[in-house]
């Protein structure tokens, strides 16, 4: 049942945004931009194992890998707005995010 719970949840914050895209641009980022999906895992994590100190790993290495996306957004925009396919766009930004991912993965863990 709790699993189901959260599938629901994400799935709304998914159409949440969407909706709220047809109408403003700017509120629709705003919300992807914002890490509800980062916090609603957090608590659920905390309430199902009070593991204070896992929570706090997956937040450090949150923060690098959220590095690792923010190529995608300017190359996507770049794409798009000069006229490339919208499916090519995305796949190459994709891409570009699993060098960028498992880059940051090899550095972590060197560190």
């Amino acid at each position: 049942m709790l699993y189901l719970f959260k599938t629901l949840i994400a799935a709304l914050i998914i159409v949440a945004v969407v909706e709220v895209s047809k109408r403003s641009s700017a509120l629709a980022s705003f919300l992807l931009a914002l890490p509800i999906v980062s916090i609603t895992a957090f608590i659920w994590i905390y309430l199902e194992s009070k593991d204070k100190v896992k929570i706090a790993d997956i937040s450090q290495e949150t923060f690098w890998y959220v590095l690792s996306t923010l190529p995608m957004f300017f190359l996507l925009a770049w794409m798009l707005r000069n006229d490339y396919n919208f499916y090519l766009s995305l796949f190459l930004c994709c891409v570009l995010t699993v060098g960028l991912f498992s880059f940051t993965q090899y550095q972590l863990a060197r560190a």
